[in-house]
């Protein structure tokens, strides 16, 4: 499928949903995003409920319609369809790319990660539309033990993927940074809490799309 991806895109990790008024608080939140101009956003639960995860998704999708708003599912590929959900982005111990692929159809898209620092082997061969590669920075908002790339990863990464993949870098991405990661060669920069730790996530949304198209 032909997929072109924003130059950045915010993770909406469920951390910062609050227990109390959560279908409201999405709803707002989702409603303000799409104002904004947001077209790609992936929600990520690690540890919620299949009831909560679907009762999330139900409440993000209609306030971000479809055909203006991409939503990416993080790991779950066998919810997706039941949450009119766009894709899933898969990692080590998800389903595999090509188990996506085949569970979704041609149709949906499908990530994954691809390497820190150096591309995984055979993964320019797997069915997916983008690779996730990082973390570039220090990050709070997901475990890893990988060590921060820095943009140099980026570029490094870059080379060995050739111009035509669709490469995302995240982790602990500013506003500040983000303008060298995507002069590394990163296609797009995936954002959590530079977003939502804002006071105002649409807003803080809107600045980055401003700042980044003087790029």
């Amino acid at each position: 499928m032909a997929f072109k991806i924003p130059r950045v895109y915010p993770i909406l990790d469920s951390s910062i949903i609050p227990s109390a008024g959560r279908d409201e608080f999405l709803r707002r939140l989702g409603g303000s995003l799409t104002e904004a101009g947001i077209t790609l956003l992936e929600y990520r639960n690690k540890s919620g409920s299949d009831a909560e995860m679907l009762a999330d998704g139900a409440a993000l999708r209609a306030a971000m319609p479809a055909g203006q708003v991409k939503l990416i599912l993080d790991d779950r590929a066998d919810l997706v369809a039941a949450m009119k959900f766009d894709g899933v982005h898969v990692d080590a111990g998800d389903a595999t790319p090509a188990e996506a692929r085949r569970l979704l159809g041609p149709e949906r898209i499908i990530g994954t990660f691809g390497g820190s620092d150096a591309l995984l082997p055979g993964i320019l061969a797997a069915p997916v539309d983008y690779l996730a590669v990082g973390p570039v920075y220090a990050t709070t908002t997901k475990q890893t033990s990988k060590p921060p790339i820095g943009p140099e990863g980026v570029r490094k990464l870059r080379e060995q993927a050739g111009p035509d993949v669709v490469l995302t870098a995240a982790a602990g991405i500013t506003l500040a940074t983000a303008p060298m990661v995507l002069a590394a060669g990163a296609s797009a920069v995936a954002v959590s809490a530079a977003i939502f730790r804002a006071t105002d996530p649409a807003a803080e949304f809107r600045r980055w799309m401003q700042e980044l198209s003087r790029d």
